[in-house]
């Protein structure tokens, strides 16, 4: 790629873009993990974490990714050879899954073709049929990054519910926290992991966690092995603001930064921001005449949006286009949808102009590409932005 003048896009769904704020607090001078002013920062991010998930319960945070905060859920509250049911969504409900697999759990999967939300009736009926109470657990993921599809948690608490079932409901909010509203307390989820790169927009390195007292009493009884994930000895020192190793403590001071941004702007706020990126995004496709991955038009994704490529026409190959010749990234098919689907990731520190300017790089992209499609794809957006504009709240 040619040298470019002007900001590099980044339109992956995560890691998202870190505003300046964030970059700012991240270069101030290391403190003193041992000290009082790590002690205040340490119990204000905490009690910050439990604002966004929606939970007066335990919160902790590993020096780690989202795969850390996985494991740490899974060592926590299962034994070798328990039973889970995982409704596999799209690649990281799989990639969940094997995880647990490799810890010896076995694994109940309910598929689907990775374009549909999990189904709460089939969750039910999997639970209902487990007389014995062999399924200790459902995972699910809330929003699944690699195909744009949302379920709907709340609908699964209750089918989990009706089934009269006392399985744990651990909950993947990887790319959804601090994009779209999440409520640990509400849902009764028992472990919603989560990580720092997407709806914090931050740099990677932090897994984040909300912990049910039902889980913490699983944690107790379990007999998986674990030592850095283990919640006991990371939620003690936690009560006072610290950790029991050193702590991704420059991170901690971003995070501190995007809570604040967060709770500034307003919760309410950035999901209805998010939401409505989101719908501009699907009008520009439609426009286009390309098809959402996401068929069930309750489950789109406020995240991102997976565009499924024409027949014969590859979706890196688009990629690599309008990397090369706009500077701009887009988010790549996984797994058995790759070089099927690109995604447009609109989250974390994205406002509209952001989004035109994407979507005016994805139409440009169409045509240097000489894929099949309609122009007015970008006059869509915005449209449907100006109107949302215009219309009374």
């Amino acid at each position: 790629m040619a040298a470019s003048s002007g900001r590099h896009f980044l339109q992956i769904p995560g890691p998202s873009p870190v505003p300046e704020r964030i970059l700012h607090a991240i270069a101030r001078p290391v403190i003193d993990h041992r000290g009082p002013e790590f002690g205040r920062l340490g119990r204000e991010i905490l009690e910050g974490c439990q604002k966004v998930f929606k939970t007066t319960g335990a919160v902790t945070i590993y020096p780690s990714s989202g795969t850390g905060a996985w494991e740490a859920a899974i060592v926590n509250t299962l034994s070798p050879g328990d039973k889970v049911l995982a409704p596999e969504t799209g690649h990281f409900a799989s990639l969940w899954r094997q995880m647990a697999q490799r810890w010896g759990i076995e694994v109940d999967i309910i598929e689907s073709d990775w374009r549909h939300p999990a189904d709460p009736a089939a969750i039910e009926a999997e639970l209902t049929d487990d007389r014995q109470h062999r399924i200790k657990a459902v995972m699910v993921v809330h929003n699944e990054t690699s195909t744009g599809v949302t379920s709907n948690i709340a609908d699964i608490r209750k089918a989990i519910d009706r089934a009269r079932h006392p399985c744990l409901l651990m909950v993947d909010t990887i790319s959804s926290l601090g994009s779209i509203d999440v409520r640990h307390d509400e849902w009764a989820a028992d472990v919603t992991v989560a990580c720092s790169q997407k709806g914090l927009m931050l740099p990677p390195g932090l897994g984040l966690m909300a912990i049910s007292e039902k889980a913490l009493a699983a944690s107790k009884a379990n007999t998986m092995p674990r030592s850095y994930w283990d919640w006991s000895e990371m939620l003690k020192p936690n009560a006072q603001g610290f950790f029991p190793y050193t702590p991704a403590s420059n991170l901690l001071q971003g995070l501190r930064e995007a809570l604040a941004m967060l709770f500034e702007e307003g919760l309410d706020h950035v999901f209805q921001r998010h939401e409505k990126l989101a719908a501009a995004t699907r009008a520009a496709v439609r426009a286009w005449g390309l098809e959402i991955n996401c068929i069930d038009p309750h489950a789109h994704s406020p995240v991102l949006t997976g565009v499924i490529m024409p027949s014969g026409h590859n979706a890196d190959r688009f990629r690599d286009i309008v990397l090369n010749e706009f500077n701009m990234s887009l988010g790549t098919g996984l797994s058995k949808i790759a070089g099927k689907v690109f995604r447009i990731g609109h989250l974390g520190s994205c406002n509209e102009l952001t989004l035109m300017g994407a979507l005016s790089g994805v139409e440009m992209g169409l045509a240097l590409a000489d894929v099949p499609h309609t122009a007015g794809g970008v006059a869509a957006a915005r449209d449907y932005l100006i109107n949302v504009r215009k219309t009374p709240a």
